[in-house]
């Protein structure tokens, strides 16, 4: 059986289960959202959170933001993370293209992304799919309190 790769439309026990178990792949720093965070980034309008299956199992997700700005349409891609059992085998590219169909569907006028360097093989991928290295810094504020 192949990837599948399809909306999060109810944060369902499995669903929850899921994130949870995999978020600490994507970040050791992330404190686990509780089950009212994840119903509420579910239903936002602006995200679409994809998961991907492989023989029944959630193995990867994905969260897709499409926003509207003076300037167009703009989407954002974020929190990738494919299970480190399943990684090589296609998924994080099946997620990616779905991302990007559906912010194309949706308008963007660019889907934008980051990735940290010692990701060479996630780097690898996002290039491959046609996402070109800008020329760019990223900044971060963070607020008293949420570090």
């Amino acid at each position: 059986m192949g990837v599948v790769i399809e909306p999060v439309s109810e944060v369902t026990d499995e669903v929850a289960q899921a994130l949870l178990r995999l978020l600490p792949q994507l970040s050791r720093s992330a404190s686990p959202p509780n089950r009212a965070s994840l119903d509420a980034l579910a239903a936002h309008p602006a995200v679409t959170v994809l998961v991907a299956r492989l023989d029944d199992s959630i193995v990867g997700t994905l969260t897709l933001i499409v926003f509207p700005q003076l300037t167009g349409v703009r989407a954002w891609v974020e929190d990738v993370v494919v299970d480190e059992a399943v990684r090589g085998g296609g998924v994080g590219a099946a997620l990616t293209r779905e991302a990007i169909r559906l912010a194309e569907q949706a308008g963007a006028r660019t889907v934008d992304l980051t990735s940290r360097p010692e990701r060479e093989a996630a780097n690898r991928l996002y290039q491959n799919l046609g996402f070109e290295v800008r020329n760019s810094k990223v900044f971060r504020f963070t607020p008293a309190g949420q570090a």
